[in-house]
Order: structure tokens, then C-alpha cells, then sequence
């Protein structure tokens, strides 16, 4: 699958999981190489976890249930973020898969009356977006159990920002945007984001939570972690276009 759009790294050469010594420092003095302090719970300094996934679920992730597991999906609008979503998931013991959304064509509501308008140049086919989702596994019945009550409580760590902004972050001017799901009450999400020092507000449509502020956006950069391999750093908390 090499068309324009697609993942252009086969499954078979995705970047292995990241072992949890890659992310461990000691807890007395956690330092990035630069000798900047760690924050205590960032993703370097926490181990992955199948829990963190509620990274996802209070941004634009969904959670489904069969029998006696759980599964969690999300939807992205870009290639790089299936491959560092699917490093993730694998990194946290679960299996992942992806697909192409196949948007539905937009239908004409009245013929053209005019030759002129028969000769419109038609619009351009929206860019491809990706459903990327964990198998449904046992490993996620905790969650699946505690949510959405646990929402109410839900302490936003490092490796569920991480995952979140893996999933539907993106730079803005003078700031950094997570996405939301505008079917759910962003209320508590933003209790969440106070809690770890990322108050901001909710977009007018429902859509982002808007991040602003250098000290907040050095504490979001700080919280996620570093670069993945497969994204792009002018769309990661501290790079370029950040």
C-alpha cells in the first residue's frame, strides 16, 4: 500500500516496542540528556500500561466491549499516527490493527442547470483518515470497567497525554490543540488538564482543547516525552511548530 496518504512503512517494519529501560530513570533525580529535570510523571519516568489508553478515551478515542474484553479504537488524520499509535499499543502488550475510513461521497442536491456549472472543477476528495484499534483483549477490562465513571477522577500521566497527542494533538499559533470528541461533555477533561497544570479552554465548536502559555506548553512538552521516530517535530509538544 504505497498510494499518497497511505502509511508508507509496512507492518513488518514498524518501529519495535519501546522497552520499558529506554523510559526508566532513577526516581531520585530524573534528567533528560540535556540535564533538564524529568517531570515525576512524565512518560520517560512512568512504565507503559494498558491503562493509559484512557489517554485516548478522554480525547476522540472510543471503547467498545464484547463478552469478557474491551477494545479501544480512534480515528487520525494522518499516516504518521497510525505508526506511532500501533508502536504504542504494541509497547503496552496489545495487539493493533488499522483501515482506511471510507468517507461517504457527498451528494448533489440539485442538478447544474448551467453548462458552466457542469464544468466546475470538482472538489478535491477529503485527505485520508485512518481507524487505528487495539484487539479486543482482556487486558483492557479494567478500564473498560472503570469508564467512563473513573472520568470523573482521571489523572492525565505522561503516557496517556502521550497517546493523546499521538492520537489528536497538533500545533496552533501560540499554543498546542488536543482533540475532542464534541458528543462527550468536555467538563471533566478539562478538570483533568487543571489538575496537571494544563488549564486551558474548549474550542467554540466543541472540536480541541486549546493549550496556551510557554510555561504550560513546556509542561505538555515535558509530560508527553520525547519525539517518536515516526513523527513529524514541528507537530510534537516542544518542536518546530511548537
Amino acid at each position: 500500500m504505497s498510494e499518497t496518504g497511505w502509511p508508507l512503512i509496512p507492518r513488518e517494519t514498524l518501529p519495535p516496542p519501546i522497552p520499558v529501560e529506554r523510559r526508566s530513570h532513577p526516581r531520585d533525580t530524573p534528567r533528560r540528556p540535556d540535564g533538564r529535570q524529568l517531570s515525576m510523571f512524565g512518560a520517560e519516568t512512568t512504565e507503559p500500561s494498558p491503562a493509559d489508553l484512557a489517554g485516548l478515551l478522554a480525547g476522540p478515542g472510543r471503547l467498545g466491549r464484547i463478552g469478557g474484553t474491551a477494545r479501544v479504537s480512534v480515528i487520525v488524520d494522518d499516516a504518521w499516527r497510525v505508526h506511532v499509535l500501533v508502536a504504542e499499543f504494541v509497547a503496552r502488550g496489545l495487539s493493533a490493527t488499522w483501515a482506511p475510513v471510507i468517507e461517504e461521497p457527498r451528494q448533489q442536491s440539485e442538478p447544474p442547470d448551467t453548462p458552466e456549472e457542469i464544468l466546475d472543477t470538482p472538489e478535491e476528495p477529503p485527505p485520508p483518515r485512518f481507524e487505528v484499534r487495539t484487539a479486543y483483549s482482556r487486558r483492557l477490562n479494567a478500564l473498560a470497567t472503570a469508564w467512563p465513571a473513573v472520568a470523573a477522577e482521571l489523572f492525565l500521566s505522561g503516557p496517556r497525554l502521550r497517546l493523546w497527542v499521538a492520537a489528536a494533538g497538533r500545533p496552533r499559533p501560540g499554543g498546542f490543540r488536543l482533540g475532542l470528541d464534541p458528543a462527550k461533555d468536555p467538563v471533566e477533561v478539562d478538570a483533568a488538564l487543571v489538575r496537571v497544570g494544563l488549564a486551558g479552554r474548549v474550542s467554540d465548536d466543541g472540536r480541541w482543547y486549546l493549550i496556551a502559555g510557554r510555561r504550560r506548553l513546556t509542561r505538555l512538552a515535558e509530560l508527553v516525552g520525547e519525539l517518536p521516530e515516526a513523527a513529524p517535530p514541528e507537530m510534537w509538544p516542544g518542536g518546530a511548530g511548537a
